[in-house]
């Protein structure tokens, strides 16, 4: 039996609909949209409560945060405010009854003997609902804040690599053990309670490079991919499918990520979105943000810099799903008949834009087969 078979009991697992969703970005100011607007996310407790809620109402399958210390700087700041993750996730575990809540964070932020006691500590609280969202490390000024230099590309997959089979001989083996890996060496490791999900919480990973989605194939239930195109993201979800299978004899759901934005008429979906992204966009915070990705960005992106830029502003990078509603399932039917098992979403306004989900697009979904 592996892994995630024996894991079926998370909600995004358990989840008998055929797209699964996800509440993306919740816990950052601004969400995932880098506009000025004053309706985007303040990053007040009561706000996430409200959303949360909101889309654990709606049968959505899970809130999925993101791991942020610090801003990007421009007009807006994006993402400054945030909530650190573990704690936020506990919160929400205790006042929502069905929906899976995840953490997001980076390896190097935590070692696994206390990442792992809060997990099951979490998942004890939430009923078996938490999921843990494992990042290897990306943004640099952040982990710099640590006093921990950022290491290579690849070894930061070698270090999450030893950081999660720690933490899983902790969730597994009962008494003391000593443990001795290539990145950590922790003598007379012990840890109780165990998690309620066996054998272990939910695992989730965002792998898009060669060493990162094997790293998800070795590790995660759920891997997202990022790509410019549906198409483009059902041939990542194929080739992660089948290293999984093939490589490490696992099953593994893959998701992508889109943003929406629902009017009653195309014309005004495209609008709102000129309005928000070129007059009212963040662009020296999304010049911020694209030149930790890519040194130098402007000069390296050329011509494809704006279009990168404006996606980023719009959505984080997300898929656009911009139209009316019956144009936003549309889309979403496209995402499910390319392969894809699930979404994780954003809006600009995130509790207008799931009550309106809620009361134009899901009825739209259940008619299509995409939710039951």
């Amino acid at each position: 039996m592996s892994e995630s078979a024996q894991n079926a009991s998370h909600p995004m697992l358990a989840s008998p609909n055929k797209l699964k969703l996800g509440v993306f970005g919740l816990n950052v100011s601004s969400g995932c949209s880098m506009t000025d607007r004053p309706d985007t996310l303040k990053i007040e407790w009561q706000e996430s409560v409200r959303v949360a809620k909101l889309a654990d109402s709606l049968g959505l399958e899970a809130v999925i945060p993101v791991a942020r210390w610090k801003g990007m700087g421009g007009k807006v700041n994006f993402n400054h405010r945030n909530f650190e993750t573990f704690t936020w996730a506990a919160g929400l575990s205790a006042v929502t009854e069905r929906i899976g809540v995840f953490a997001t964070f980076h390896v190097p932020t935590v070692h696994p003997v206390r990442a792992a006691k809060e997990v099951a500590t979490i998942d004890h609280i939430s009923g078996g609902r938490f999921g843990l969202n494992i990042v290897a490390g990306w943004n640099e000024r952040e982990i710099a804040m640590f006093g921990i230099p950022q290491k290579e590309h690849d070894v930061r997959y070698d270090v999450a690599d030893d950081w999660i089979s720690l933490c899983k001989q902790l969730w597994t083996r009962e008494g003391e053990f000593d443990y001795v890996g290539p990145h950590f060496t922790s003598p007379g490791c012990y840890s109780e309670p165990k998690p309620v999900q066996r054998p272990w919480p939910a695992l989730m990973s965002a792998g898009n490079s060669a060493r990162g989605q094997e790293f998800a194939a070795a590790h995660a239930d759920f891997n997202f991919v990022v790509a410019k195109d549906v198409a483009a993201c059902g041939e990542v979800a194929a080739r992660g499918r089948k290293l999984a299978r093939e490589k490490f004899g696992r099953t593994m759901q893959v998701f992508g990520q889109a943003y929406i934005v629902c009017r009653e008429t195309e014309k005004e979906a495209q609008d709102f979105v000129r309005e928000y992204v070129y007059e009212r966009g963040d662009w020296e915070g999304v010049r911020n943000l694209l030149d930790v990705l890519v040194p130098n960005s402007q000069s390296a992106l050329g011509d494809g810099w704006e279009s990168m830029a404006a996606n980023l502003i719009a959505g984080y990078g997300a898929i656009p799903l911009v139209g009316t509603a019956e144009q936003i399932v549309d889309g979403l039917l496209a995402f499910s008949k390319a392969g894809l098992d699930g979404l994780t979403l954003s809006w600009v306004n995130y509790e207008e834009g799931l009550t309106q989900f809620g009361e134009k697009i899901l009825p739209l979904m259940r008619q299509a087969g995409l939710r039951q």
